[in-house]
C-alpha cells in the first residue's frame, strides 16, 4: 500500500443513504457484535456528533486484514459525520495485549517506534484528515511516558478490581494454562482504560470501538471513565469473523493477509479474496466494501442463480484491492491473472507483478537458468519423468510462457522472460512457475 498508487478512497467512499442511520447501517453489516447500552448508544450517534476511537497495537510491521475491518468501521462512522480518534500503542506496544495461549515476545524500543510510523501511515489512507470531524492522529506514549509508577498505582491502579481482571477472557485462558500470565501482560488492560479516560479528558471521547475479542479492554476504559469522570461512556465490539468452514478468517496458508504490499503481496492479496467461498462472500461484501445495499442484494441474487460465474467475488476482490492497494495495482493483479492462463501478453506485465504472480503458482520453483526445459517440467512436477516431459512437448502439449514448446533441451535463461522468471502450462489449465536463478 503506497501513497502514489493508492485510490483516493477517502472521497470514493459513502454511507448508503437508504439506511436511516449510521447505526442502522452497521447493524445490516454485521458489524455490531456486542456493544454497552444499545440504545443510549444509538440514541448519540443518531444526535451526534460523536468523538470516538478505536487503537492499533505496533506488534507487527504493518496492520493485516482484521485490522481493515476496524478501520472501514471508523470510516463509516466519520462519513455520517462522527469524530475519530487513531490510536496508534507506542506504550501499549511495548506490551503487548495478552493472547490466549502463550506470552509475547516483548520488541526493542526502536523497533516498536518504527512500527508506530508504519501503521500510522496505514491508518491514515483510511480515514480523511480534512474537515471539522478530520481524524486525529494520537500515541499513549504521550501520556504514559511520563507517568511515574506510584502515579499509576495510586491514580489509576485503585480503581481496578482484580477479581474483575481475572474474568476477562484471555486472563482466564492464560490463568488455566501452564504458560500463565505475566503482570506485565496483566496490566494490559489496565493502560487501555487508561487510554480512552485520557481520550475523553483531552477530546471529550465517548465512544471505543474493536474486536469483539476485546470486549475486556474495552470495558476497562468505560469502568473506569465511569468512577472517576461519573460519565456513561459507551464501546462496539465487531463480531471476530470466521469462515464458513471454521477455519479463521485473514490467513492464507497459515499466513496473515497483510496490508503493506511488501508482505503480502497486491496479487496474493487480490487472490485471497477471490477465493472467499460461496457462503461467505455476501458477508465478506457488506463488511469489507462501501457497495450499497441494492448492489450487495444484487450479487447475493447472482451468487444463488450463478455461482459458476464468480461476479460477487470478482467484485469484492476488486473493491477490497483498490482500497487498500490502488486502482492501478489491482488492474495489474488482473491483467495477471488473465495472462496467465493465455489471455494477455506476460512480457508486457511489470516485473513485481510477475514474479508475485508466479510465486503463487502451485509448484513453483527456482531452477538453474541452464537447466533444461524437460527438467524443468519434472521439478514443478507437471510430468513424472524426462521421457514424459519429452513426449508431452513434442506432442504439442506444453506451453511456455503462453507459446507452444517445441525443443525439451532449450535452456530456461533463453525461454525466460526479462524479469527472469517462465511460465509453464500443461494443456489448458495445469500452470507452474520457475524462477530462474
Amino acid at each position: 500500500m503506497s501513497s502514489d498508487t493508492a485510490p483516493d478512497v477517502l472521497t470514493r467512499q459513502q454511507n448508503d443513504p437508504t439506511f436511516a442511520s449510521v447505526w442502522d447501517e452497521l447493524r445490516w453489516r454485521g458489524l455490531v457484535h456486542v456493544s454497552t447500552d444499545e440504545t443510549a448508544l444509538k440514541a448519540a450517534l443518531d444526535a451526534g456528533p460523536v468523538t470516538y476511537y478505536c487503537g492499533f497495537d505496533p506488534t507487527a510491521p504493518s496492520l493485516h486484514c482484521g485490522n481493515l475491518l476496524q478501520l472501514l468501521t471508523m470510516r463509516r462512522l466519520q462519513l455520517a459525520g462522527h469524530m475519530p480518534l487513531a490510536l496508534v500503542g507506542g506504550s501499549t506496544g511495548l506490551i503487548g495485549d495478552p493472547r490466549p495461549t502463550a506470552e509475547r515476545t516483548l520488541n526493542t524500543r526502536e523497533t516498536v517506534v518504527e512500527w508506530v510510523g508504519r501503521l500510522q501511515a496505514q491508518v491514515s489512507r483510511f480515514l480523511s484528515a480534512d474537515g471539522e470531524n478530520g481524524v486525529r492522529l494520537v500515541n499513549n506514549l504521550d501520556w504514559t511516558a511520563p507517568l511515574s509508577a506510584i502515579d499509576f498505582l495510586r491514580d489509576i491502579g485503585k480503581y481496578f478490581r482484580v477479581n474483575s481482571m481475572l474474568k476477562k477472557d484471555a486472563v482466564a485462558a492464560r490463568l488455566n494454562s501452564d504458560a500463565g500470565i505475566s503482570y506485565t501482560e496483566f496490566s494490559y488492560q489496565i493502560l487501555q482504560g487508561l487510554d480512552f479516560r485520557e481520550l475523553y479528558r483531552q477530546y471529550g471521547c465517548t465512544l471505543q470501538t474493536g474486536g469483539s475479542d476485546q470486549w475486556g479492554n474495552l470495558t476497562s476504559g468505560t469502568e473506569l471513565i465511569r468512577r472517576t469522570e461519573g460519565v456513561a461512556a459507551h464501546a462496539l465490539g465487531t463480531p471476530l469473523i470466521t469462515n464458513s468452514d471454521g477455519t479463521k478468517f485473514g490467513k492464507s496458508e497459515g499466513n496473515a493477509i497483510w496490508l503493506d504490499a511488501t508482505m503480502t503481496s497486491p496479487y496474493a492479496f487480490y487472490q485471497f479474496w477471490l477465493n472467499t467461498a460461496d457462503a461467505d462472500v455476501i458477508a465478506r461484501l457488506r463488511e469489507f466494501t462501501f457497495l450499497s445495499r441494492a448492489e450487495i442484494e444484487r450479487l447475493e441474487r447472482a451468487v444463488a442463480d450463478e455461482p459458476f460465474r464468480r461476479e460477487a467475488q470478482r467484485t469484492l476482490a476488486v473493491e477490497v484491492t483498490t482500497l487498500v492497494h490502488g486502482a492501478d495495482a489491482t488492474q495489474a493483479t488482473i491483467d495477471a491473472s488473465a495472462a496467465l492462463f493465455g489471455n494477455g501478453d506476460l512480457a508486457a506485465l511489470d516485473a513485481e507483478t510477475l514474479r508475485s504472480a508466479i510465486a503463487e503458482l502451485p509448484g513453483s520453483v527456482a531452477i538453474e537458468g541452464t537447466a533444461d526445459l524437460a527438467r524443468a517440467l519434472v521439478e514443478t512436477e507437471l510430468v513424472k519423468s524426462l521421457g514424459e516431459a519429452r513426449r508431452a512437448i513434442t506432442q504439442g502439449g506444453v506451453y511456455v510462457n503462453n507459446e507452444r514448446a517445441e525443443d525439451p533441451a532449450a535452456t530456461l535463461a533463453s525461454l525466460a522472460l526479462p524479469a527472469g522468471v517462465l511460465v509453464l502450462r500443461r494443456g489448458k489449465k495445469t500452470l507452474a512457475g520457475v524462477t530462474v536463478s
